[in-house]
């Protein structure tokens, strides 16, 4: 049995990798079916994942790390992988039927009456989202970084380094790699690999805040 909390206890981020040393294709498989399986809000999926592995991938991720951000680019460049999470710039109908449909093809719906219940639903709180509250986009960000939040126990639990990062042009990266035309929008890398012997990181111990004040019991 995997000691997940072992894990979050030993895992940290990396900050710098060794180029020379590639993840296994199995663990690559591994790590994308983690996030493809992640949960989401009422199973909305709103993401879409950029995976780089050659050198010419991962250098145009990093075009976006030029200037302010250019700490980051070695991470990038000398990672194994990267992963681009991306959220879906708007929360369209035709994303929504796509996910009913999937799901009737997976036999969650046993009967008409079922599948209604779960379009009514599923419409039911994309629209709160989109019409009500108003924060459709800030909603399925969120789901997005659950996904990164599963990427990253899951890279530790097959002892593969992994660094989250947000230090990155947006903006830049979504026009390299014609994501608005895809309707999403960059949100956040996750470089992978494993780390170097420069990586200052491995010798700190781990530090948070202690458990009496992070948690309230009631």
């Amino acid at each position: 049995m995997i000691d997940i909390a072992a894990c979050a206890r030993t895992r940290y981020t990396a900050k710098a990798y060794d180029p020379a040393r590639k993840i296994a294709p199995p663990l690559v498989e591994q790590l994308r079916a983690l996030a493809r399986l992640s949960p989401s809000s009422v199973n909305s999926q709103p993401w879409h994942f950029v995976v780089a592995s050659t050198d010419e991938g991962k250098a145009r991720v990093a075009k976006a790390t030029q200037g302010a951000y250019a700490y980051n680019a070695p991470k990038i460049l000398n990672a194994s992988h990267v992963f681009v999470l991306c959220t879906r710039h708007t929360l369209t109908d035709a994303h929504l039927a796509a996910i009913i449909a999937q799901e009737v093809a997976d036999g969650r719906h046993p009967d008409a009456q079922s599948e209604q219940t779960r379009r009514d639903s599923l419409w039911g709180y994309a629209d709160l989202h989109r019409y009500t509250r108003r924060d459709a986009q800030s909603w399925m960000e969120k789901q997005t970084y659950i996904a990164l939040g599963a990427l990253l126990l899951g890279a530790a639990t097959l002892a593969v380094d992994a660094t989250p990062i947000e230090g990155f042009d947006n903006a830049a990266l979504d026009r390299e790699l014609k994501l608005p035309e895809q309707g999403f929008v960059s949100s956040v890398l996750v470089a992978l690999g494993y780390h170097s012997a420069d990586d200052f990181n491995t010798a700190l111990p781990k530090s948070r805040l202690p458990e009496q004040t992070l948690f309230t019991d009631i």
